[in-house]
């Protein structure tokens, strides 16, 4: 099977010339005049990024998703091909109604008609991973509309076969194309894997939806359909039905009376929302995602891609948005360096001046003037420039505010997206470094306080006993340790006995 796969892949590539698109970088001049010979049937008059674009949708939903995944990575992708691969969609055919069928059969261990009281065979949504049926449940169970989604039929096969080939084309990249080791194919590729991998566990999926669901409980921005766990299994979810408008129907939004300036407003304060308060955020927002319920909510759907971010991760990027908006290009210079992006030995003054060359040219302008994809394709120029290694973790956000700049185009084109986050933003910092974060965040560590705070009094003890200041600082590093170990509050703590001691010792 996987021989079959790899002369399809083959025929595929040599069709499209995807050896010309990677040989006309190498210098060996035989290689090129061997891609050359093979021209000589094949039409090649498109660009290149397009045909590599049609042979990614040739080759089928995996390679799709892996080329949608690409147009995410501007820091390795030249723009052309980012701004092509931007345009791969999941337009994949449904699989048969008697294989969903035989799936929900399955996983329940009973027929359908046993577990709902209505099935609907015919699909509503389909996709590369999965499909999605309405159905109802049985009046026992409460009776409610819900929606089946199932994956599709030996998906974990056909996946795990395309992943090791996708892996073999990546070291043979890295092994004949000139900048194959700076791009670094395979890294790009095991990325892709672990977030396919994530897709292939419904469970998984309906853990994030229930997560972001309970993070906007009662929210007047956005609803999240409820999952119903009683249901689910790795290969089936269920969850409850949402009524609205899609998000691209711009037309029928405005007839609904719905006020598109608002709606675009709100999905920016949603974003930053689950970006800053939660650090947990939807990571697949293309319009196909995103209803609009009739009083004007959004409704978010597809929960297979979520991104997460640390507290640090938070506050750096906070600091840097503020500063952005604020034109302050020396503090986002400055935070780069503390925060070890970029080296420590970087001169800010000429960090500064190549951030503001970036930036300054976007404030004062309406989100229908301004592209976040070239923007960001800069700024990563930028950062090669000085050495700055792109954070993994922030792969997915970046995605989502293209997805975000995406959305606002539709809605607002006169959406000035700075002015709609910033004072966001403000009250965000406000919250966790004034002194309602300093209340939040002792609440927080009271649990550890109580438990580590008795023990200062002998840790203390042990250093004071030291015969030595030769023996003292080995001692104070443990005090310091010990309270880090356990909260950061204690460690600051420690670090003032430990000040206290060397003084009385001087």
């Amino acid at each position: 099977m996987r021989l079959l796969r790899l002369l399809k892949i083959a025929s595929v590539a040599s069709r499209f010339g995807l050896d010309e698109m990677v040989l006309q970088h190498e210098p060996s001049g035989r290689l090129v005049r061997l891609a050359n010979a093979l021209q000589f049937w094949r039409d090649l008059s498109a660009p290149g990024a397009e045909r590599l674009r049609l042979a990614l949708e040739a080759l089928g939903p995996i390679f799709v998703k892996f080329g949608q995944v690409l147009s995410t990575r501007r820091d390795l992708m030249p723009p052309d091909i980012a701004d092509e691969l931007a345009k791969l969609q999941d337009r994949v055919p449904p699989f048969a109604s008697h294989l969903a069928l035989a799936e929900v059969e399955k996983a329940y261990g009973r027929p359908a008609s046993e577990v709902f009281a209505e099935f609907d065979p015919t699909p509503v949504a389909s996709a590369s991973i999965a499909q999605v049926h309405f159905a109802r449940l049985r009046e026992e169970d409460g009776g409610h509309e819900v929606a089946v989604k199932i994956l599709r039929p030996n998906m974990l096969s056909v996946i795990e076969h395309d992943l090791a080939l996708m892996d073999n084309f990546a070291l043979l990249l890295e092994t004949l194309w000139a900048d194959g080791k700076r791009l670094k194919p395979r890294e790009v590729v095991a990325e892709f894997a672990k977030y396919l991998r994530d897709e292939l566990d419904l469970m998984r999926e309906a853990a994030n939806a229930s997560q972001l669901r309970r993070n906007f409980v009662d929210s007047k921005l956005l609803v999240v359909p409820e999952v119903y766990w009683d249901f689910c299994t790795s290969t089936v979810m269920v969850m409850e039905r949402m009524h609205g408008t899609p998000i691209s129907q711009i037309d029928k939004l405005r007839a609904d009376g719905i006020d598109l300036s608002k709606l675009s407003a709100a999905g920016v304060e949603i974003f930053f929302t689950q970006v800053f308060r939660d650090g947990f955020f939807h990571a697949d927002m293309h319009p196909g995602n995103i209803f609009v319920a009739p009083d004007g909510r959004y409704i978010a759907l597809d929960f297979g891609i979520v991104g997460t971010l640390t507290d640090s991760d938070k506050n750096y990027l906070a600091q840097n948005f503020l500063a952005f908006f604020r034109r302050d290009y020396k503090r986002v210079a400055e935070a780069h360096i503390e925060s070890g992006w970029a080296p420590k030995d970087t001169r800010v003054d000429e960090f500064e001046a190549a951030i503001r060359a970036v930036c300054e040219p976007i404030f004062d302008r309406p989100l229908k003037d301004i592209s976040f994809g070239k923007i960001l394709l800069r700024l990563f120029q930028t950062s090669r420039r000085f050495n700055v290694e792109i954070q993994p973790q922030l792969v997915m956000l970046q995605k989502t505010l293209l997805n975000i700049e995406g959305l606002g185009r539709q809605l607002d084109p006169e959406l000035d997206l700075w002015k709609t986050a910033k004072p966001f933003l403000e009250r965000w910092m406000s919250e966790q470094i004034g002194w309602r974060g300093l209340l939040k965040t002792l609440k927080q560590e009271a649990p550890y306080l109580a438990r580590t705070l008795p023990q200062l009094p002998r840790l203390v003890h042990q250093a004071l006993a030291q015969p030595a200041k030769a023996d003292l600082q080995p001692q104070l590093a443990q005090l310091v340790i010990a309270q880090q170990r356990q909260n950061r509050w204690l460690a600051i703590i420690a670090l003032l006995l430990a000040g206290l001691i060397a003084a009385l010792l001087h």
